[in-house]
């Protein structure tokens, strides 16, 4: 096939730390297929730290989806326009970042059906998401789907972030023993390995071994009781004290991270480290599983009616009683450390 002329793309993906994540292997075939190509990211206020110092990326944009969120939208297709991209690529679904793409003025606009403004896209793509396997397929592979177009069909792109000196730097004061890392919560309240699930963990592993809590501020809370009511002396509560870059390096050297279904399942996979994943309310089929080369999913043995109850899970069990969760035999867990 012939390789077009391209010399500016915009990669959008203005979801969750997860989802921008899961979008770099877009921005290593991109590279690899247009070297002398600038490539831009725009991404959702609060996560542009994820992608700093990236060595393919000419640009970050921000959108600030929380305030005024219209006028930025507005702000945001002129400044686009003015760029003069030849392609936008729309990861997402929606309709603000559809209407985004729709009026980029880009020669060539790719994104997904499902998007409510695909009609006006170059080419629209099927995302499909099934809980059957056979019927499913990676998000990593979906995502590079959409650049098929203007590449070929080959999705074997690494889930890769970019950590700095700086940050391996700091993190080494963590790395003069054996630790294993956890990241306990999540979001959506069924895709969490309950808080006394990680307690009854924890007082069965080892009290000399070295454990890391890793999470936003908003898990500090959380991290803590389980540090607590486990006894667990070496465990030591890192939740909003790092950035998302930080724990990336933190993870790579661990001897395990224990994971749910959420971003730091996705970290591992960008570092190749080590990762044990608990699935409760969603399944791995969805597509988001980990990408490591050591990497084990953990989910309950019997199968339970109910399961999967959604793609994103929900604030409480619907059927008050969490099996997917509380059923986990711990042992699964303690033959990972």
């Amino acid at each position: 096939m012939k390789k077009r002329i391209i010399h500016r793309i915009l990669i959008i993906q203005t979801a969750s730390i997860g989802d921008v994540t899961l979008a770099t292997p877009l921005i290593e075939k991109l590279s690899d297929f247009f070297p002398k190509a600038k490539i831009d990211f725009l991404l959702k206020k609060g996560i542009e730290s994820l992608l700093n110092g990236h060595p393919m990326l000419n640009r970050v944009i921000v959108f600030d989806k929380s305030n005024k969120k219209f006028e930025n939208i507005y702000r945001l297709i002129r400044q686009i326009r003015k760029e003069e991209y030849d392609v936008v690529i729309n990861l997402q679904r929606f309709a603000s970042t559809g209407l985004i793409t729709a009026f980029s003025a880009a020669k060539i606009k790719l994104g997904f059906r499902k998007n409510p403004f695909s009609i006006f896209f170059t080419k629209a793509v099927r995302h499909r998401i099934s809980a059957n396997p056979a019927k499913s397929a990676h998000e990593v592979s979906r995502n590079l789907s959409l650049i098929d177009f203007i590449t070929d069909n080959n999705h074997n792109y690494p889930v890769r972030l970019y950590p700095s000196k700086n940050n391996y730097a700091k993190m080494s004061q963590y790395k003069t023993h054996f630790y294993l890392t956890i990241s306990p919560t999540s979001l959506w309240f069924t895709k969490q390995f309950p808080a006394e699930k990680w307690i009854a963990f924890l007082k069965r592993v080892d009290k000399e071994q070295y454990i890391y809590f890793l999470g936003s501020k908003n898990d500090f809370a959380t991290a803590e009781h389980i540090i607590v009511s486990s006894g667990h002396t070496n465990s030591i509560n890192l939740c909003g004290k790092l950035s998302f870059l930080e724990s990336a390096v933190l993870m790579r050297d661990a001897k395990m991270n224990f994971v749910n279904d959420s971003a730091p399942l996705h970290f591992a996979s960008a570092m190749n480290a080590p990762v044990t994943a608990m699935f409760c309310s969603t399944v791995p089929a969805f597509g988001f599983g980990p990408l490591s080369d050591d990497a084990v999913i953990i989910e309950v043995d019997d199968k339970i009616n109910c399961r999967p109850c959604g793609l994103h899970g929900y604030p409480k069990c619907p059927k008050d009683h969490f099996k997917c969760a509380l059923d986990i035999k711990i042992e699964k867990l303690l033959k990972r450390c």
